[in-house]
């Protein structure tokens, strides 16, 4: 952030004297002129940086937006860090994809040719792709980094700029670091001589081969002898990129093609039908599911824009549609690769999955049933991602690896969530369940009957305001407000707490890990808070709750889950500790937060 010191004139002549491109420029000259200050400040004085694994932000100019100016000394910045920290990055090159935003094209063009004009390799891919294809190009063509520019299922009005390490997973520290650090030492434009990304020796497309190893590799993750489904499949793009991959998956898969829904089949980066693209917003799926309806399909599959993430809907035998969380599909995937682990002979000592700290808990007491190695982490596949190939190093193989936010990670090939590699394996999924004469409904009731009952309750609180959020989990960490020391509430909605683990930066803290109370797993640059809670009446009823910011998104996120013998009753509990945090620990009628 630049110091309130600073003249806002100063931070507007310094846009003005970098920013290349004459539309962006002409917008900040104008808002100058308005004298619109406040709009000013917001986009001027602080800048944008690194969240989740890159930039992601609303496309205007100014320092905190994601615009041409920013793409350029970002793609600078990262291609003076990899030269510095990457053996021989030069020729191991980097590849660079995009989706179908606006300005997605653009800004990888650009990106391309900063690192071109650096002498550095450029594996190109042409036209659009979904995002995993990014990091199986990086690991396939053992390139020094990744870049693929897209902003997932954000707003239409948003893009982003995610950075893949040579490791072919998302970056995090010290990268991270680096990386911004390195920007702010390259913010000065190098215009002169920019290459042609078409014409350039340096420049090489790799759209071809690396879809059709791509395609190789998603044929080997379904178990030849399948018998497929007799199930309908109809499947939405949600505008999105994913209709051509999805079709070529099933083709080389031997699957019954799907019924796409025309209305959101091709890209549009405008996302005409839907107020979000998200599969998990409420509403995103129902034109699927009249489609579905209307066609007599069985079965509703989704991706979001980029195609990273998937979900899915079953129809019942009385024609109502269940919509599948991501934890449910998370047990489901798990239990499914766990099947196939088995029947390949292999040892289980040796199988290890991951989940996300606030995934569902039912993958941890499945692990403990069958006997496999579980590790949680962090939130975001950069985490997952890491944490697998760590696993991998210390002998263990990691099939699968998932996070609520419907994110699903399958083999070993790609280290991200993969919504193509998902929806393939929902499909055979599908078909192994109905050569049993199961639903998937069905085999998901037999996995509670085996590992115990879990439900989720996942949602967020909608606040821009970064004070107001600081207040909030100040209230948190300080529940009894006349005393300075730092108190975690001792109880919600009648459940006694009985751990507390604070993995804020700042504030770490482990209830659980004494003498040093400090948190096993790494701290977050954001607020995130997680307590795990029972009943002194019904000791069976058990949860954990955690609370924190998004990284993305103006929001607080929650995830609450109860596990119990009595589906009816933990119901009534999780709906008592969703108005107990609203009411008393959020105060959101105090300050004004809002809910889906």
């Amino acid at each position: 952030m630049a110091p309130v010191t600073v003249p806002l004139e100063q931070l507007v002549n310094e846009w003005l004297r970098l920013d290349p491109n004459p539309i962006t420029r002409d917008e900040i000259r104008r808002l100058w002129d308005q004298r619109k200050t406040d709009e000013l400040e917001r986009r001027m004085r602080t800048r944008i940086e690194f969240g989740t694994a890159g930039l992601r932000g609303k496309m205007e100019a100014g320092w905190a937006r994601m615009n041409d100016l920013i793409i350029i000394q970002a793609s600078q910045g990262l291609c003076a860090y990899v030269l510095r920290s990457v053996p021989e990055a030069s020729i191991r090159g980097v590849v660079v994809g995009h989706d179908h935003r606006h300005n997605s094209e653009l800004w990888a063009n650009l990106t391309a040719q900063v690192f071109i004009s650096n002498n550095v390799k450029v594996y190109f891919h042409r036209g659009f792709v979904h995002t995993p294809m990014v990091p199986f190009s990086v690991k396939r063509l053992n390139a020094a980094c990744g870049v693929m520019i897209t902003a997932s299922h954000n707003p239409k009005d948003d893009n982003g700029y995610k950075v893949y390490w040579e490791n072919a997973v998302q970056i995090i520290a010290p990268h991270d670091v680096g990386i911004a650090e390195s920007i702010l030492q390259n913010l000065e434009p190098r215009l002169d001589n920019m290459p042609d990304v078409y014409t350039s020796p340096l420049c090489v497309d790799c759209s071809d081969s690396m879809r059709e190893s791509y395609f190789t590799l998603i044929q080997g993750l379904v178990t030849a002898q399948v018998t497929h489904p007799s199930a309908k499949f109809v499947n939405t793009s949600m505008h999105g990129v994913s209709d051509p991959f999805i079709s070529e998956a099933f083709r080389r898969t031997g699957f019954t093609p799907c019924i796409p829904v025309e209305k959101q089949r091709l890209p549009d980066p405008d996302f005409p039908t839907v107020m979000f693209p998200n599969p998990e917003e409420k509403g995103a799926l129902d034109l699927a599911i009249s489609e579905a309806t209307a066609s007599g399909a069985n079965y509703v599959l989704a991706q979001d824009p980029d195609a990273d993430r998937f979900t899915a809907a079953e129809r019942g035998t009385d024609g109502s549609w269940f919509l599948f969380t991501g934890d449910q599909l998370g047990a489901l995937f798990a239990s499914h690769v766990l099947s196939k682990y088995k029947a390949a002979g292999k040892p289980l000592g040796k199988l290890a999955m991951i989940a996300s700290t606030v995934s569902s808990r039912m993958v941890e007491a499945m692990a403990r049933v069958e006997g496999f190695k579980f590790v949680d982490c962090l939130t975001g596949f950069k985490f997952i991602g890491n944490t697998a190939l760590d696993l991998v190093g210390a002998g263990y193989e990691v099939p699968f690896g998932y996070e609520e936010a419907i994110g699903f990670m399958f083999g070993s090939e790609i280290r991200d969530k993969d919504g193509v590699a998902a929806t393939v394996m929902f499909a055979e999924l599908v078909a192994e369940v109905q050569r049993r004469g199961l639903t998937v409904r069905g085999y998901l009731d037999e996995l509670y009957q085996r590992y115990g009952y879990f439900e989720t309750k996942n949602s967020y609180f909608v606040c821009s305001d970064p004070v107001t959020i600081d207040h909030i989990f100040w209230g948190i960490r300080h529940f009894q407000e006349s005393d300075s020391t730092v108190r975690y509430p001792a109880s919600i909605a009648g459940l006694t707490v009985n751990s507390v683990i604070d993995l804020t930066a700042g504030y770490g803290y482990d209830s659980t890990n004494a003498p040093s109370y400090q948190p096993r797993l790494p701290l977050s640059s954001g607020h995130m808070v997680q307590f795990r809670a029972q009943s002194t009446n019904d000791p069976d009823i058990k949860i954990v709750l955690t609370v924190r910011t998004s990284g993305t998104e103006p929001k607080i996120k929650y995830y609450l889950e109860g596990s119990a013998k009595d589906r009816q009753k933990l119901a009534g509990v999780l709906d008592l500790i969703v108005k107990d945090l609203a009411d008393v620990w959020m105060k959101a009628p105090e300050y004004g937060l809002r809910t889906p």
